[in-house]
């Protein structure tokens, strides 16, 4: 009898939970992860990360980590990346994860080969191939730059945030930081100790939630009692504004959406240095020539560096995009797991949501390894899942919130609704 053997690409945090459930339910898989040891990006010293020297998790530890491998009570509230890397490592070691990965090999292919795949990987400079009878794709959603069309010509120093790693960057610098998500404001904050001067370009509103609420990590707030979408967002709105303000009282646009339909920016002292004039708020660019930019408020200045923080793109390169059912800004998977055409291909960890954390990711990669080993029995459970997934592949699970249209939220899901999904397939899967 055929024995399946899977591919696992990446060994992060979501490659690494996709390797436990795998071996948890005594699946065959080899993985490859193309630096030289576990975390994925959370290795400042994997080449290929984004990781800045500065980082800490914007998340609280107790609501990120996994359930059967928490973060030892020493480990800071938001810890730093070193700290996530020792503690991805630890979770390789304890769950005996290193022993299936082939570390330093490059991804080239994912092909279809009959019922399977067939991959293509480089080490060393030597290719090989091997035939995979699913592939389970883990490798990250934060590799690809978005650069976007920037209007004239900068004459300065023009970098995204992916190129930066340490402050030393701005020192003596008039700086330019363009975007205001979670990294953008960490960097501007970084920036304030180093610059000549520090400018945010800020295009819409956002909602800024501090790290820490009466001493407790803000995450951790609230969650217990359930609340009707509409009411939470409005008392959770009025509460932010009783503590922090509005931005406008920064000088910063408000947003013009409601509470948790992007993702809210968790920063306690960038609001701090606006209020004190040492980061400058700007509207968005309208053009530039030279060194001098001008804003669309008429407003213009000169700067030396211009950082980009504007995020990333979904990029998979070793696969054709037509083989992940790629529709606008990302794949249409069932759960932005479950291919609707294609049952044994799995997009891991594409999926952004408020609180999910790296269990909510388990549970996914608990999902999809019990898939299939009822698969490989021959379940009917299986087959009605697989049937589900080509059914509802265009299925939102939003939650009711109406998510902004962006490329970053083509993969955003309300995580309540999300948990309760994979918890209802994961049951259906484990009836005799």
């Amino acid at each position: 009898m055929h024995t399946p053997v899977y591919a696992v690409i990446g060994a992060g945090p979501m490659g690494l939970a996709t390797a436990r459930n795998l071996s948890k339910h005594g699946l065959a898989f080899v993985g490859y992860e193309l630096n030289d040891d576990v975390g994925g990006l959370w290795d400042i010293d994997n080449p290929h990360s984004t990781m800045y020297d500065t980082a800490h998790l914007i998340s609280s530890k107790r609501m990120t980590e996994f359930q059967e491998f928490p973060m030892d009570d020493a480990v800071a509230t938001y810890p730093h990346h070193s700290e996530l890397k020792r503690y991805f490592q630890d979770y390789a070691r304890h769950f005996g994860l290193y022993e299936h990965y082939q570390f330093g090999t490059r991804v080239l292919s994912v092909e279809r080969d009959g019922d399977g795949w067939r991959v293509t990987v480089e080490k060393d400079g030597e290719q090989s191939r091997r035939y995979f009878d699913g592939v389970l794709i883990a490798s990250g959603t934060l590799h690809t730059p978005n650069m976007p069309a920037l209007p004239g010509r900068f004459e300065g120093e023009l970098r995204h945030a992916r190129d930066y790693r340490d402050p030393s960057l701005f020192h003596d610098k008039r700086v330019l930081i363009v975007g205001c998500g979670n990294s953008a404001c960490d960097m501007a904050v970084d920036a304030v100790h180093q610059a000549k001067s520090v400018d945010l370009s800020v295009r819409r509103g956002y909602y800024f939630l501090p790290k820490f609420i009466g001493g407790r990590p803000s995450d951790s707030i609230g969650g217990k009692i359930k609340l009707p979408r509409p009411l939470k967002q409005r008392l959770d709105a009025k509460l932010i504004r009783m503590i922090i303000g509005r931005p406008s009282d920064y000088g910063l646009p408000d947003p013009d959406y409601r509470l948790y339909e992007a993702h809210p920016v968790i920063n306690s002292l960038v609001l701090h240095h606006l209020g004190h004039g040492d980061i400058v708020p700007r509207r968005d660019i309208a053009d530039m020539q030279g060194r001098t930019v001008t804003f669309t408020d008429g407003e213009r200045a000169d700067y030396d560096l211009v950082l980009l923080a504007t995020g990333y793109k979904l990029d998979y390169p070793f696969i054709d995009s037509g083989l992940l059912n790629w529709q606008g800004d990302a794949p249409n998977l069932f759960l932005n797991v479950f291919h609707p055409e294609y049952d044994t291909l799995f997009m891991m960890g594409m999926i952004e949501a408020a609180g999910l954390g790296w269990e909510g990711r388990n549970e996914q990669a608990e999902l999809v390894a019990l898939y299939l080993k009822r698969r490989a029995e021959g379940h009917p459970a299986a087959q009605r899942l697989a049937r589900t997934a080509q059914q509802r592949a265009s299925e939102n699970l939003d939650g009711g919130y109406r998510y902004l249209k962006l490329s970053r939220m083509a993969y955003y899901v309300h995580k309540d609704s999300y948990r309760a999904e994979v918890a209802k397939q994961r049951r259906a899967l484990q009836e005799q």
